[in-house]
């Protein structure tokens, strides 16, 4: 089996050459690279030329469209026949492409996913949030547990796909924000199956600042409900958990003026989080600074799902989402 490594790149030829750098240890090599430039101001036409000697790597450039259609422009040009995305900031272990050989052969799946992780180089805050969005006590556990939902959906920054399969659905769709899960979603529609393979993981060093995380899980949630409204049934309760607590908190901070003893509820919650974190991470400064990342992620995702649900549930406009501009940065 052969594949297709297929990255969009916006503004980041420094990950860019992480990532590329990456790929040249794999174990296993029977793979080409494509690297899409999406309209990028920082080119990295010369840091991929660097790898030309060690990589089968093709480099493409084109105007500014988002990670979906980058995504589509890249697989247009491959010549393998499973396609396999990463996002820029993804750090690839040298049994990757190995490991997903050997389940691929034992169990075949149109499509997977692989989990994320944080290395020991990683800064703080990169581990902070690689917390927050792998926990248990903040994302619910659903991402990365195929036990967690009735069916796996994989996520861009970690995914393969056969080409069939990728070409029966029509690649990514028209949205730029969930536009793995819609992906996803159409696959399963579609009658193709998804599965976890949990070795398959990378280390994954996502936004490099909570100003920066906060707009991703913003955006995130508001594109939970656009997702609803075009596939009615993905909603799910775990979903509508961050919204939730926003709007508890909402209500109990300005109670706790009167009742100061509210105030055991977030502080209980920030104890768990620095707790937990602790005992994954062993770094007290680390857990700390989990704790700042858990909240920072909990209101940036529940506020953009309640903006969403008035926006387009209740006053009935079309999608949207905020930070458009910003996305990359």
């Amino acid at each position: 089996m052969s594949f297709s490594i297929i990255i969009p790149l916006y503004n980041r030829p420094d990950e860019i050459n992480e990532l590329l750098s990456s790929l040249c240890e794999q174990t296993k090599k029977d793979f080409e690279v494509i690297i899409v430039e999406d309209g990028s101001k920082l080119k990295s036409e010369d840091v991929v030329e660097k790898y030309r000697n060690r990589l089968e790597v093709t480099y493409l450039q084109k105007a500014n469209s988002g990670p979906g259609p980058s995504r589509n422009a890249g697989a247009a040009r491959a010549k393998n026949n499973y396609l396999i995305f990463f996002d820029s900031d993804c750090i690839i272990p040298p049994h990757y492409i190995e490991s997903v050989t050997n389940s691929l052969r034992t169990n075949y799946t149109d499509a997977y996913g692989g989990p994320d992780a944080a290395l020991p180089s990683f800064t703080t805050i990169q581990k902070a949030i690689n917390y927050s969005m792998t926990s248990f006590f903040t994302t619910g556990g659903i991402r990365g547990k195929k036990q967690s939902m009735d069916k796996f959906h994989p996520r861009s920054f970690n995914l393969g796909v056969s080409k069939d399969a990728f070409n029966a659905i029509g690649g990514y769709g028209s949205m730029r924000f969930g536009e793995d899960i819609d992906f996803s979603l159409r696959l399963l529609k579609a009658g193709f199956s998804t599965s976890l393979i949990s070795e398959a993981y990378v280390y994954h060093k996502r936004r490099s600042t909570f100003k920066q995380f906060f707009k991703q899980v913003h955006n995130s949630g508001i594109a939970r409900i656009n997702l609803h409204l075009a596939h009615p049934g993905s909603l799910k309760i775990v979903h509508a958990l961050p919204a939730m607590f926003v709007v508890g908190m909402a209500v109990l901070l300005p109670l706790s003026l009167l009742h100061p003893i509210l105030l055991i509820i977030p502080l209980f919650y920030c104890i768990l989080i620095f707790a937990d974190s602790l005992r994954k991470n062993s770094s007290a400064k680390v857990a700390t600074y989990s704790i700042a990342a858990a909240w920072v992620q909990t209101i940036g995702y529940g506020t953009g799902f309640l903006s969403a649900v008035l926006r387009r549930l209740i006053m009935k406009q079309g999608e949207f989402r905020s930070f458009d501009k910003k996305f990359y940065s």
